[in-house]
């Protein structure tokens, strides 16, 4: 597996750049933002560890840059900021995943494993809710015949409730489809993540496919009309 890795301290670098070369990753590194970019675009990579505090480029303005290029890589955020509010602008940049400082190896190791490995029901056939299809192999969507963009997250998000069309999914289904089940994540990083999603998917004038089941979750609304908060 090939890793990017982009942090500006250097010996925090050569310790990941050791640790994951140990683990049997292929590594890739950059000390900040702006070659960090230039590398994630010029290259096939599996994955980026990217620290936030970098030179430059932060780490949030060079995932968003690297999501508008069409770069759908898995990104692994490090940060020593473990406030909901910064995590959750990570996550609604278009990261993965994201890991505080100090972690541990094994912990590193399983959420780079976590963020490329393929979802269950990724190897099935597309999906259709109406004028909604998804294709989860290739990871991408389209409403109306027009590509939505999404994020790996995104797209995860669409498919729970898309299998799901006319039935409330729970908060923590949700969550747990698109995070995992071992992943602490609040319910504020779940609402942003609706909320790009519904930017996305609702084009002005369309009829609003994601609706809130108030205290429970997220519905996608039945092309067919039929609906249960069941």
């Amino acid at each position: 597996m090939r890793i990017l890795v982009i942090e500006d301290e250097p010996h925090m670098l050569d310790l990941l750049r050791q640790g994951l070369y140990e683990n049997g990753f292929t590594v890739m590194t950059a000390l900040d933002g702006e070659t960090g970019l230039c590398m994630a675009t010029a290259h096939e990579l599996d994955a980026m560890v990217l620290d936030i505090g970098l030179p430059k480029m932060d780490g949030y303005a060079l995932v968003r840059a690297l999501r508008v290029s069409g770069r759908r890589t898995p990104v692994l955020m490090l940060t020593a900021r473990d406030t909901e509010d910064e995590i959750i602008h990570g996550l609604d940049g278009g990261a993965d995943d994201y890991l505080t400082k100090p972690f541990s190896f094994p912990e590193l190791v399983a959420r780079l494993q976590s963020i490329t490995r393929p979802r269950r029901g990724e190897t099935d056939s597309a999906i259709r809710a109406g004028d909604v299809a998804i294709d989860p192999v290739r990871h991408m969507a389209w409403r109306g015949g027009e590509s939505l963009g999404l994020t790996r997250l995104e797209l995860l998000l669409l498919t729970c409730l898309a299998r799901q069309a006319g039935w409330c999914v729970s908060r923590q289904a949700l969550i747990e489809s698109v995070w995992g089940s071992d992943h602490a994540v609040g319910s504020g990083a779940l609402d942003v993540l609706v909320n790009s999603l519904r930017a996305k998917i609702d084009a002005p004038g369309s009829r609003k496919r994601i609706g809130t089941v108030r205290g429970r979750g997220y519905i996608f609304r039945n092309p067919a009309g039929v609906e249960t908060n069941a």
